[in-house]
């Protein structure tokens, strides 16, 4: 186990217990780690009681958080046409067809998002050996192949975060940035949370929601109760 710093070990000792506790004192909690020189990301995670190897037990999907997630993400767009124009209009970052793809086979991913119009997908499915691994392949459960190129840019523009639990069963997110106010923070947590809770799959039995988890980019995590 890596050697913790003594910043670290100091801000652990302000989690009062290894238990879960309310929400509200969870981020009250973590507001105080705020001490490095640059604004750590809150992340939010959530063990789920889901079996992972069931395709009908997968929890995936992507929402707007209330007050966004504290940077602009990068979005790429393939599209053609009126669309093509209406997603620049939107604020991508880079619009194109085959090369937009053949950048992308040479090696650039400089983007947080990848979405596609229905018919680029011929022209995008063959880039999932390099898209996939790192998350970003276009897919029509995730919102990200739309006939609405433009809204859905503009969603990640204001802050819409995607999910898919892992191998574990465990949702990641980024929910904002340390320097949100309480208040704020305390939305985004709760909207994620709510939104994951909504989406219990129907042949899941027993608890669904199994923990969850606060932290911050160097900073120790705190449990929240469920």
């Amino acid at each position: 186990m890596a050697k913790r710093s003594k910043r670290y070990r100091a801000l652990a000792e302000k989690v009062p217990t290894a238990d879960p506790i309310a929400l509200e004192k969870a981020v009250e909690i973590l507001k105080q780690f705020g001490t490095t020189r640059f604004d750590q990301t809150v992340e939010i995670a959530m063990r789920l009681g889901v079996d992972p190897k069931q395709a009908d037990q997968i929890v995936r999907g992507s929402l707007v958080l209330p007050h966004g997630i504290g940077r602009t993400q990068r979005v790429v767009v393939f599209a053609k046409g009126d669309a093509a124009a209406a997603a620049e209009q939107a604020g991508a970052d880079a619009v194109g067809q085959e090369d937009l793809a053949e950048r992308i086979k040479g090696g650039w991913l400089d983007f947080d998002v990848c979405i596609a119009a229905p018919d680029m997908m011929g022209l995008v499915g063959p880039l999932g050996r390099v898209l996939g691994p790192r998350g970003l392949m276009p897919s029509p459960r995730a919102g990200t192949v739309t006939p609405d190129v433009a809204k859905v840019v503009k969603e990640y523009k204001a802050g819409k975060v995607e999910f898919r639990n892992d191998a574990t069963g465990i949702v990641h997110a980024v929910v904002g940035k340390l320097s949100f106010d309480q208040q704020k923070l305390l939305d985004n947590v709760q909207a994620f949370i709510h939104y994951i809770q909504g989406l219990k799959p129907a042949s899941v039995k027993g608890t669904y929601v199994k923990g969850i988890a606060l932290s911050a980019t160097m900073s120790p995590s705190v449990r929240v109760a469920a």
